[in-house]
């Protein structure tokens, strides 16, 4: 289980250290801290919102750029990237935006409060996830519409319910899941539960509870890849520091934690 985990980490690792030399266009691509290095005079609280799917990348990620610049403090809110945008539209402070999908995205950049381009820094696959062992022996999407398994999806509203939507959709499933969660941890959660027999979660997610968890690659997958766009947002209290920790994504440092976490090159 732990090796198939690392082996969908590797050949995601293939494609994005490819990616990651480019430098690209968009918010922090020519930022002081384009390589990772420490910004002078970066400094205060930063405040940054990322989809749930981020969470042990972006917490990793923030622990180093802190490290690179010790005067600043990263203070992070992981959820569901509709729920996140809802928030900024609405006025909830914050200096760094990065959700899992463009259409999220959009909705932030249509309502004024983005502070530039964004620029996608990563992308993310989804798999099946499973309990250890998969009792159910789920191995194709068909497979989540037999008599008697219980799926979990992410709620349509959110990226992972878009997309597994749209992989549904390619298959032609009339998959009816028991429970549709707010985002893809509360799914993931489901499974490590023991609550439903599998869930349609990323891959990035999948391989962080590898412990627990199996993933299974199905081919509709392909047609329902989540790019990931980040931005430094119009309202920010500092943003200095956040084209810096924009920069610090996207560059060399930024992007090797992606790629341990699983997620491709954008």
């Amino acid at each position: 289980m732990r090796r198939r985990a690392n082996s969908l980490a590797l050949v995601a690792a293939t494609a994005l250290l490819a990616a990651s030399c480019a430098t690209g266009t968009g918010t922090g691509s020519d930022s002081d801290g384009a390589r990772g290095d420490a910004v002078p005079g970066v400094t205060g609280t930063l405040t940054v919102l990322a989809a749930a799917s981020l969470t042990d990348a972006f917490t990793r990620i923030g622990a180093d750029f802190e490290a690179a610049n010790p005067d600043v403090s990263v203070t992070f809110s992981f959820a569901g990237s509709s729920q996140l945008a809802q928030q900024i539209t609405a006025g909830a402070p914050a200096d760094v935006f990065a959700a899992a999908s463009p259409a999220t995205m959009a909705t932030v950049v249509s309502a004024g409060e983005a502070a530039g381009e964004p620029a996608v820094f990563a992308r993310n696959q989804l798999v099946i996830a499973v309990p250890d062992g998969n009792p159910a022996g789920v191995t194709v999407l068909a497979d989540l519409t037999r008599s008697g398994v219980k799926v979990a999806l992410c709620a349509e509203q959110v990226p992972c319910g878009a997309a597994a939507r749209t992989a549904l959709d390619a298959a032609g499933s009339d998959l009816v899941p028991v429970t549709f969660e707010r985002d893809v941890r509360a799914a993931l959660s489901k499974v490590r539960l023991g609550e439903v027999d599998a869930a349609v979660v990323y891959r990035t997610d999948a391989a962080a509870a590898a412990d627990e968890v199996d993933a299974v690659e199905f081919v509709e997958a392909a047609r329902a890849i989540n790019d990931y766009p980040i931005v430094t947002l119009a309202a920010a209290t500092n943003p200095q520091a956040g084209e810096a920790f924009v920069g610090y994504v996207r560059a060399a440092a930024g992007q090797a934690v992606l790629t341990d976490a699983g997620f491709h090159g954008p």
